[in-house]
């Protein structure tokens, strides 16, 4: 099976010496991992549906440490899937939400098909 790499003109680059071959050392991995993680998956979905505070996260993923949580989003934030704003009132209010890339990714039948089959 030969997957090609889409490039920025539409058109698929495929090497004719066989398939595409996924480097250890390519970026993309470090971020499908962060993406496809335990708690990863659980926040993309909490957040398809709009902005959302973080109690209101931490009510929805039932299970997950407030350590977890914020490590989670800080690293989710960091790969620019998923968005901070911090409100400038006493107390701060903080919403997440999905960035452009987010919604895309989460918009990717594949990814969530993928998780969702087994659940």
């Amino acid at each position: 099976m030969d997957v090609g790499i889409a490039v920025p003109d539409g058109t698929r680059d495929t090497p004719a010496d066989g398939p595409v071959r996924f480097p250890t050392a390519c970026p993309t991995r470090v971020v499908l991992s962060h993406v496809t993680s335990r708690w990863g998956v659980l926040v993309l979905l909490a957040l398809r549906d709009g902005p959302v505070r973080w109690g209101e996260l931490r009510r929805t993923i039932e299970g997950v440490s407030e350590k977890m949580l914020a490590s989670t989003l800080r690293t989710l934030e960091h790969d620019g899937i998923v968005d901070r704003d911090v409100q400038p009132t006493v107390p701060p209010r903080v919403d997440y939400s999905l960035t452009e890339a987010g919604q895309e990714l989460l918009g990717n039948q594949d990814v969530r098909n993928a998780y969702l089959g087994g659940h």
